[in-house]
């Protein structure tokens, strides 16, 4: 089918592909994210697929042409790194995007699609002892329930609200299950059928798991788990209705070793993905669209870019690398892009 695929890297911008992987599109010299610059985080509008959102660290980018152009919001986010974006399910003119290292990590809140952001509520510390400068990871809003909104810190915790953004509780503790302030990502199934809402809070170093909204939790460490893999990078549910999960683990960062797991059964148990060739490091970023739930990507810290035709079931290594890979998108518009002028002198 016709796409376009972005990867979002630290120091080459966004690499841009509207035919299948086979050429690559360098961002232009006039865009606000530099040719080089530093982008942490994609997001495509569900509702309107040549829309993408773009966190660098020039601040939320916006394109209406499937990446092809960019222009910046204004806003609070001006000039600081975005690291995370969400996009409410069930109203796609809600977002949600949070900052972090070299800025202050603070999150921040649209309305209207992006064009306009209000600073939240929640105060999180300048400084922290894992990683010097804080920055928000993830971020999920509940398909079920959108007043129910999550976001996860290195480090400072997991942190829910109960009204849309106007309040915050943290829900790790020193002495609760959650005890990690290291919180890579969180993932929300909506309750189907028989099965009730599936709630993942993953650590640098453990997975835990909810069935009942959040007020009890099971984990485990990871390591005793994964093949002897600690880093738990992030969880991604795959599309469709049946649970199905698509889970990133390493064995550090950037790691040497690393494997990606799928679940069909919401968590509870995991199966490795087959590879059909050794990624370089840690698988960092996934990407799905439910235009086509069998297409999926996976691109590792140093570069390698993975892509599975099967939902998951086995991968491919494209021929391109790229730079550190953050991020990795994909949409079903074809964005006009057109190759750099050559210089022949």
């Amino acid at each position: 089918m016709l796409s376009t695929i972005l990867v979002a890297t630290a120091g080459q911008g966004i690499l841009r592909s509207n035919d299948d992987g086979a050429s690559w599109h360098r961002l232009g010299l006039t865009e606000p994210i530099e040719f080089d610059g530093i982008v942490r985080a994609l997001a495509v509008d569900p509702s309107r697929p040549q829309r993408i959102y773009a966190g660098a660290d020039a601040g939320l980018c916006i394109s209406d042409d499937g990446g092809a152009h960019w222009r910046r919001a204004d806003g609070p986010l001006n000039g600081m790194t975005v690291w995370a974006i969400a996009i409410d399910p069930n109203d796609a003119s809600v977002l949600y995007a949070g900052t972090g290292a070299p800025s202050r990590a603070v999150l921040c809140k649209s309305t209207d699609a992006g064009e306009s952001w209000t600073r939240l509520p929640v105060e999180l510390p300048e400084f922290c002892s894992g990683v010097n400068r804080p920055r928000l990871l993830t971020i999920c809003v509940d398909p079920d329930d959108s007043r129910q909104v999550w976001f996860g810190v290195e480090e400072g915790g997991v942190w829910r609200s109960f009204d849309a953004g106007a309040s915050w509780l943290r829900v790790d503790t020193p002495d609760g299950v959650i005890r990690n302030s290291d919180i890579h990502a969180v993932a929300i199934l909506p309750a189907a059928g028989d099965q009730p809402k599936t709630t993942l809070v993953l650590t640098v170093n453990a997975i835990y798991r909810s069935t009942d909204d959040g007020h009890s939790w099971e984990g485990e460490l990871s390591s005793k788990r994964f093949d002897g893999l600690y880093y738990t990078r992030t969880a991604m549910p795959l599309c469709g209705p049946d649970g199905a999960l698509l889970l990133a683990m390493g064995d550090g960062t950037p790691g040497r070793v690393t494997r990606l797991y799928r679940s069909e059964d919401r968590g509870l148990s995991w199966t490795p993905a087959a590879l059909a060739s050794p990624p370089n490091s840690t698988f960092w970023a996934l990407a799905a669209n439910p235009a086509d739930p069998q297409l999926l990507y996976a691109g590792t810290k140093y570069g390698d870019l993975y892509t599975s035709r099967d939902a998951g079931l086995h991968w491919s290594r494209e021929w391109r690398a790229f730079s550190e890979i953050a991020a990795v998108a994909w949409t079903p518009y074809t964005a006009p892009l057109q190759a750099h002028a050559q210089s022949t002198h």
